[in-house]
């Protein structure tokens, strides 16, 4: 039987069309693009996959927070060219985990990394090549002065994990919370690296007793936030695990909090990357009986 030659253009075009579809669905990153938010000031914020990025741009050149994955930092580089340069001159990481931290062999070559000092030692415990290794640490805090504005590196102890920090951008009146915010979600405490809810919370009180109403908050994950939806967060947060300990005390299993659930007004803070069933997890496991 003959094939006309519309017929094998069609096959071929199929062909292609599923290739492409393999492709996509082999690298998760496939169809990643980095989006670029201006906040305040020399501050914007980088959305794609992973954490989200906050970038100062300016006279003295790029400085970025967090680099999401490793296949992402060429389309990284591409939007920070876009605002002034494709090499930062100084990459700071919020914590220690691969979503913020992926893409710091590519960047570490030409970029000073700085981070807390329990980054760094997680990081090489967890076999991170020497190149993607902050060579800056602190045990405090630590500031950088850098287009026209002091920048500082805050740690949260014993909060997402033990290896956070904020940054606070003192003129552009910004900040970036890592994973101390997850916009619109219940958020993901590491309790097997160091994290505690008791200590998020703590964490989430002093943050919010040093920004104002005007303050652009950058969220670890979600959209662009302020001290009203940081606070929101903060009260979600707060209540949930208020909720789950009063349960907990009257001696209800982990199961059986899960099966009672929280009240109905949470449960959009579901929808994220934890759930409510991971969070009543999470709780329960922080608190002792």
């Amino acid at each position: 039987m003959k094939v006309s030659r519309l017929g094998k253009i069609m096959a071929s075009s199929v062909a292609f069309f599923a290739a492409v579809t393999a492709v996509a669905q082999d690298d998760p990153y496939a169809n990643v693009s980095i989006q670029t938010v201006p906040v305040a000031g020399n501050v914007s914020m980088l959305i794609g996959a992973g954490g989200n990025i906050g970038v100062s741009a300016g006279a003295d050149g790029i400085l970025i927070i967090d680099d999401q994955f490793a296949p992402l930092a060429g389309r990284i580089k591409d939007a920070i060219e876009a605002l002034g340069a494709r090499v930062p001159k100084y990459l700071l990481n919020t914590h220690f985990h691969g979503d913020h931290t992926g893409g710091n062999a590519d960047f570490g070559g030409e970029s000073l990394i700085v981070a807390h000092e329990n980054v760094r030692s997680r990081m090489a415990a967890g076999d991170a090549p020497a190149v993607a290794l902050p060579v800056v640490t602190y045990d405090d805090d630590v500031s950088i002065h850098f287009n026209g504005e002091e920048i500082t590196l805050i740690y949260m102890a014993d909060g997402h994990t033990d290896t956070d920090s904020v940054v606070m951008f003192a003129e552009s009146n910004v900040i970036h919370m890592g994973d101390h915010f997850f916009n619109g979600g219940f958020p993901f405490v590491d309790l097997a690296n160091g994290g505690t809810v008791q200590g998020y919370i703590r964490n989430l009180e002093k943050a919010l007793s040093w920004i104002d109403d005007d303050t652009a908050v950058i969220p670890g994950h979600g959209p662009l936030g302020d001290k009203a939806s940081l606070l929101a967060f903060y009260n979600v947060v707060k209540d949930t695990s208020t909720a789950i300990r009063v349960m907990k005390s009257q001696r209800m299993s982990k199961g059986e909090i899960v099966a009672a659930g929280l009240d109905d007004m949470y449960e959009s803070w579901g929808g994220g990357f934890i759930n409510e069933q991971r969070w009543i997890g999470t709780v329960y496991d922080s608190y002792p009986r």
